[in-house]
């Protein structure tokens, strides 16, 4: 700032503090909820009053019951509930998206720790692909993981059947 009047460097640095006020305000990519979630289902849950539906994927409904290999029900919905809980087992998600659905629910993929929880869930066979996931969907159902272990609605057409 060497050969400056000193009115003008009050003024850049009034410039520089207003650029930088504006700066902060702008959405960075790790913005979206973050906190300890209340796990509503497989594929939704609620961060400081956010509802966040994962995107990408469709876990079976908590009342979805699918069939294991001998034909018999078992709660499906349930299971897939519960493993997400045991995912995220008390600790901290962090998510991002900007989309919302129909509901108003935010679209996000979430995270805890370095673990993507969308993906997770399609990759151990509690949730299908919505499209963004279908090698991971492909190794579960090889692997015959969750839901794979047996014959099961896809959720969407569960949902069109039961819920109407």
């Amino acid at each position: 700032m060497i050969g400056l009047r000193p009115d003008r460097v009050i003024a850049l640095l009034v410039f520089a503090g207003i650029i930088g006020s504006f700066w902060i305000l702008l959405p960075s990519e790790d913005t979206g909820p973050s906190g300890q979630p209340r796990i509503i289902d497989g594929d939704s849950i609620r961060i400081v009053g956010e509802t966040i539906r994962l995107v990408g994927i469709d876990a079976p409904e908590g009342r979805q019951f699918c069939q294991n290999q001998k034909g018999q029900d078992w709660a499906c919905g349930r299971q897939a509930t519960s493993a997400l809980r045991k995912l995220i087992a008390g600790r901290d998600v962090h998510c991002t998206g900007s989309e919302r659905d129909r509901g108003g629910r935010l679209l996000a993929v979430c995270r805890v720790g370095q673990q993507e929880i969308n993906r997770w869930m399609v990759e151990e066979g509690w949730a299908v692909s919505y499209n963004d996931y279908p090698k991971a969907e492909s190794r579960a159902r090889n692997a015959k993981k969750g839901i794979w272990s047996g014959t099961f609605l896809r959720p969407r057409d569960w949902r069109d059947k039961f819920m109407r």
